[in-house]
């Protein structure tokens, strides 16, 4: 299954939330993977850009997706964004394939 790193900031109005009344999300992002056959790995808390940090597996991007848009779309966040994490292995066949390809520069006949 693939790996997905999200990266995410609560509003401060859920930051207020959580103040009055602390919880631990993990429990919560642990069910709303598994709801769609995929495994949480992490989820830290971070100064920075961004305020907090999940590893996911998941059967599939579309899989993936819709967890994200089902929790976007929740009003929580100020900010929500997935990376699609590849193997060594996977990128190691990308790089085999991309050898492949013919490309050429812009601008560049030949």
């Amino acid at each position: 299954m693939p790996f997905y790193l999200t990266r995410f900031s609560y509003t401060p109005a859920t930051w207020a939330k959580l103040i009055k009344n602390p919880e631990d999300r993990r429990v919560a992002a642990k069910q709303y993977i598994e709801s769609v056959g995929g495994k949480l790995h992490g989820f830290w808390y971070a100064f920075g850009d961004h305020d907090a940090y999940n590893l996911w597996e998941a059967p599939d991007n579309v899989s993936m997706a819709a967890t994200a848009l089902a929790i976007g779309a929740g009003g929580a966040l100020s900010s929500l964004q997935t990376t699609v994490l590849l193997t060594v292995e996977d990128t190691i066949a990308a790089m085999k394939k991309a050898s492949t390809i013919k490309y050429r520069p812009p601008g560049e006949n030949g």
